[in-house]
């Protein structure tokens, strides 16, 4: 494997016959094989690359396939009616078959002799990179050798340049050329090694490794908003419990969510790590299980901690349950926007999860009823079950609400009306027993 800077010249590649390896077409969706035929029609190169020849390799079902051709992006316009150019960081064609999207990317270079707007980096960091080359250099330009594997349409073999193959066999996360100088070009990843070793159950490389604990700084000039793409596909994913560990293990969690973390750090007998553990946890089995899921939960499992703790602060010095809720929820996400952008679609939602949760705790007369028609009620009480779960608040009160909702108007009524009325429950430290239907 070239050990060497990403950007030198390229060894010459393993190149394994169709005879020999798994892939086969009937593997890869339809329009993909239409923009591969289309460009080597055009008589263009064109090759399957990155996550979907990796996942075919492993017998897995690929979520999308990429395609890297010598056709410059304003060339596959032209070729496709249906092509969109997105990007100014990384030029890319979009081909559009209804809602599938076929990415197409040109052959990136090593920069050297294009113009300087061509390729741009700022304190080492690629904030353009539109210069363009040949395979053997864009196999070493991306970032981990598991995903510079190539299937060629050509004669249908795969081509290796960065022995990926043998990373692939032996589980193992690598990138490609000096790790320290590759995070620097683009810190995001980090998170995309994380989130490759829980997706794939790899291990990461020691020298790939290694940095994850010391560079986790890097993260701060990314832009808040692919941040928030990013750690979608990290939490959303079937493994947001593991990524959850594996972040806090490099550090990285507390570059990305601070004020989480110097909650963590106050630990109490379990909690609050049982609620994130458990909320994340719910999210993975919500997945298993084809359930839907939202960001307005999941960030409001995430956050919920330093909320909590400001919210009861603000309790102590006399402020009113639901002022000190809209204080400390402002509070948190004002000082969590800047590293994260969260959209307006899911803060909001997330914020009314929140201050839901003391209205929960009114149970008597019609508030009750009033409260079980509210849109976001059914996210709030899955909440409530997991803060019950972790100990963090007393399982009778889930458990009301539980059978509040199951039971008839007469049964209902006699709830509500000898029902323990309104009040702050106690909170109870051990966590009750695992309940399944959580929205995650």
């Amino acid at each position: 494997m070239q050990e060497s800077d990403p950007h030198s010249e390229a060894t010459t590649p393993v190149i394994v016959p169709r005879p020999e390896h798994t892939i086969s077409r009937a593997n890869i969706s339809e329009n993909a094989l239409k923009v591969l035929y289309r460009l080597r029609q055009e008589r263009f190169n064109a090759h399957l690359v990155g996550g979907g020849v990796r996942d075919l390799l492993l017998g897995r079902e690929p979520k999308d396939f990429d395609v890297a051709t010598d056709a410059t992006p304003e060339q596959v316009r032209q070729v496709f009616r249906n092509c969109r150019l997105i990007g100014r960081r990384f030029r890319l064609a979009h081909v559009h078959f209804g809602r599938d999207i076929i990415e197409v990317a040109t052959f990136r270079g090593s920069g050297a002799d294009q113009d300087v707007e061509d390729r741009r980096l700022e304190s080492g960091m690629i904030v353009r990179d539109n210069s363009y080359g040949s395979i053997a250099e864009d196999a070493l330009r991306r970032d981990f050798t598991i995903n510079a594997l190539y299937y060629d349409i050509a004669d249908f073999s795969l081509i290796d340049y960065a022995d990926g193959l043998t990373d692939l066999r032996d589980g193992q996360i690598r990138l490609i050329g000096d790790p320290q100088q590759r995070y620097r070009e683009d810190p995001v990843r980090m998170l995309r090694a994380v989130r490759f070793a829980c997706k794939l159950g790899f291990n990461i490389d020691l020298a790939t490794e290694q940095p994850l604990f010391e560079l986790g700084h890097l993260l701060e000039d990314v832009p808040a908003a692919r941040l928030f793409d990013e750690l979608i596909k990290l939490f959303q994913s079937g493994y947001a419990l593991q990524a959850f560990e594996k972040l806090r293990h490099y550090g990285l969690f507390a570059q990305l969510f601070p004020a989480t973390e110097t909650s963590l750090a106050r630990e109490d007998q379990g909690f609050p790590i049982t609620f994130v553990s458990r909320g994340l946890a719910n999210t993975d089995q919500r997945i298993r299980e084809s359930k839907p899921i939202t960001p307005a939960f999941l960030f409001a499992i995430l956050l919920w901690e330093p909320v909590r703790q400001r919210c009861a602060q603000l309790e102590s010095e006399g402020v009113s349950v639901n002022e000190a809720m809209m204080i400390a929820s402002a509070e948190v996400c004002a000082a969590q926007q800047p590293l994260i952008t969260l959209p307006k679609r899911f803060a909001l939602p997330m914020r009314e999860i929140w201050a839901l949760q003391a209205r929960l705790e009114q149970r008597d007369g019609k508030r009750p009823y009033r409260l079980s028609t509210h849109p976001r009620f059914r996210a709030a009480y899955d909440f409530l079950l997991l803060r019950a779960e972790a100990g963090e608040t007393d399982p009778e009160l889930a458990d009301w609400w539980t059978r509040f909702q199951a039971t008839n108007s007469e049964g209902r009524a006699t709830m509500t009306s000898s029902g323990k009325p309104g009040g702050r429950s106690r909170r109870r430290r051990k966590p009750a027993k695992s309940t399944s239907d959580i929205k995650g």
